[in-house]
């Protein structure tokens, strides 16, 4: 019942700003660690252990964030049509607790793309490039998809989530690189 419900809603778009807000951080910080540990020159081993560590650390912060958001803002809500003298029932948890599932599924889903280079056998030589276009090709479809509900022009939505993510991951890789040269550190 509780399952049928959700998935009713997610058909609605309920669910549309919580998964766009998760995927696409999801891309960002994760290539971002991959970006900003190759331009730093990072071997591949501490790109998969920094990459998994952003992964699973952030993509759970950001569920339990949304859901705490979301809660907060039924609270204010509730308050503000109740009279003041009247007692503040209790706040249920399950539309917020889904809410905050969506953004950190759709973190973890989002997140994993780009280090698939770094954890199959694709060539060393290779990695960053292959990571780069995988990440790419999730901002674009992660920006196309969200117009399925929206109803807004799917190249448009694509091409602003591939160019915000895109300007995010070079910001990255130049504080990678521009650290390691400022700096003269050495790995």
């Amino acid at each position: 019942m509780i399952l049928q419900g959700f998935i009713r809603r997610f058909k609605k778009g309920v669910y549309i700003g919580d998964f766009v807000y998760g995927a696409n951080d999801g891309i960002v910080t994760t290539f971002a660690v991959v970006a900003g540990a190759t331009g730093a020159f990072l071997s591949p081993g501490i790109i998969v252990i920094l990459g998994f560590a952003n992964l699973l650390a952030d993509g759970f912060s950001m569920g339990v964030s949304n859901f705490l958001a979301i809660r907060s803002e039924k609270e204010v809500e509730l308050r503000q049509n109740l009279k003041s003298d009247q007692k503040i029932p209790p706040i249920g948890i399950l539309a917020p607790l889904q809410h905050g599932a969506v953004t950190f599924f759709a973190f973890l889903g989002a997140g994993f793309i780009p280090l698939i280079p770094y954890i199959s056998s694709t060539p060393l030589d290779l990695q960053f490039a292959l990571s780069g276009v995988l990440a790419a090709t999730m901002f674009f479809l992660v920006g196309a998809g969200r117009t399925l509900i929206t109803r807004g022009k799917w190249f448009m939505g694509g091409l602003e989530m591939l160019l915000i993510g895109g300007a995010a991951s070079a910001v990255a890789y130049g504080v990678g690189w521009g650290v390691r040269t400022v700096f003269d550190i050495t790995v």
